[in-house]
């Protein structure tokens, strides 16, 4: 296996740990930003539930974009959007900013989700094995680490921006770092040219029409898969009088986002 394969799969995994961090830090911390913002009762599932539909638009937006473009150069820019907009979150105070970071956030993301994932479905390709486990584990550690590193902020009572500014701060320049090596179908380094792109786009022989009444199943599925996990903390909060540290664990485990498109993969040359 070349060396180019290997650093694109190290890369590419540490992408799917800063994804995982950065959604559980979101998720985990729903009743802190619903107290930060003052959001009603009322008004709250409205701005949980416009994340995942949002994911699914940038999605789909993706699906279509990187038939002009790499998955890579989508997937290098999405993720530093993500964490600014994590940290847009913790830094307002007024339901315009909240709104606001949390429509970048969902697109963002869906952005990032098919795009790594199209990425990851290449890389085994080119493997001619399974690796794909080894990047949802990366994705289920950063998810671990992000609920640990809610649960730190809560414990000591640390505002939202002070929890968020430090792993911003780290993650940000590492994840730019590290996407000098991503690696598209083709086995070039990430940043390939659109000429490439368009042509591993034009290589996927499933017709989207035969499949249409799946991805609908599966859009309304998510959605309301989503949805649930984004209450979970507010309901360990609120109705079962948990603490805020214990709420945050639910992060651990319902901070995934699962992209509603076919991935882009063409055939590995």
């Amino acid at each position: 296996m070349t060396e180019t394969l290997r650093r694109g799969r190290a890369s590419l995994a540490f992408g799917f740990l800063v994804q995982g961090v950065a959604f559980a830090l979101l998720v985990t911390r729903i009743p802190a930003l619903q107290d930060q913002y003052g959001i009603s009762d009322g008004l709250l599932p409205l701005f949980l539930a416009a994340v995942p539909i949002l994911a699914g638009i940038g999605s789909v937006c993706t699906e279509r974009l990187v038939r002009r473009v790499p998955p890579s150069r989508v997937l290098r820019w999405s993720q530093p959007v993500v964490l600014l907009a994590l940290l847009g979150a913790g830094a307002g105070d007024a339901l315009w900013e909240i709104a606001l970071a949390l429509g970048a956030f969902g697109l963002a993301v869906g952005a990032l989700d098919a795009s790594m994932n199209m990425l990851g479905v290449s890389l085994q390709r080119a493997y001619g094995r399974s690796i794909m486990l080894g990047f949802h584990a990366a994705y289920s550690l950063g998810g671990i680490m992000g609920a640990s590193l809610a649960w730190a902020g809560a414990h000591w009572d640390l505002s939202l921006l002070v929890s968020y500014l430090p792993v911003v701060a780290v993650l940000l320049p590492a994840a730019l770092v590290g996407s000098r090596w991503y690696v598209d179908g083709d086995g070039d380094v990430g940043g390939g040219d659109a000429t490439g792109a368009r042509e591993r786009a034009s290589a996927a022989t499933v017709g989207f029409k035969a499949l249409l009444p799946l991805c609908l199943v599966m859009t309304f599925a998510y959605i309301g898969d989503s949805t649930v996990s984004n209450w979970s903390a507010k309901y360990l909060q609120d109705v079962l009088g948990s603490s805020e540290e214990l709420s945050t664990g639910t992060g651990a485990h319902d901070a995934e986002v699962r992209p509603v498109v076919r991935p882009r993969t063409g055939p590995i040359r």
